[in-house]
């Protein structure tokens, strides 16, 4: 069951971020827009298109939140290997991902303070990216 419905979600969320699919969908409320006037723009023609568009979008909230774990996941693996593998890395951030908002700041923020005390490196990330940006 997992299988399949990880196969389903990447082929729909690949499906809908393709061009083909928003010209698709805006044809589809052209269309719809165009026989308003066949159906003297009731009740029943509004409710067509709004029951259509809650259904999809409700579904598409968990097919995409499906892929975006997965990719979140996979990107968190291999950047634990990076870790893993580099003799220089600290293998105690293997993880954090699982702590709590809080902590994770508080890691930052230490790291942060940090970097700013080594030699030849700036205080913070942001004389950082004024460095980079320069360069640009």
């Amino acid at each position: 069951m997992d299988r399949l419905f990880t196969m389903f979600a990447t082929r729909t969320a690949t499906a809908a971020g393709q061009p083909l699919t928003f010209v698709a969908a805006v044809a589809l409320i052209v269309v719809w827009g165009v026989t308003g006037p066949i159906f003297g723009f009731t009740d029943t023609w509004q409710l067509v298109v709004n029951t259509a568009t809650t259904i999809v979008t409700f579904l598409m909230v968990f097919l995409i939140q499906n892929s975006q774990n997965r990719d979140g996941a996979a990107m968190q693996a291999k950047l634990d290997e990076l870790l893993r593998a580099l003799d220089t890395a600290r293998e105690q951030f293997i993880g954090i991902e699982h702590l709590t908002d809080r902590h994770i700041e508080k890691l930052r923020a230490a790291l942060e303070e940090e970097v700013g005390q080594e030699q030849g490196k700036p205080a913070t990330a942001d004389d950082s990216v004024h460095r980079m940006l320069r360069r640009f």
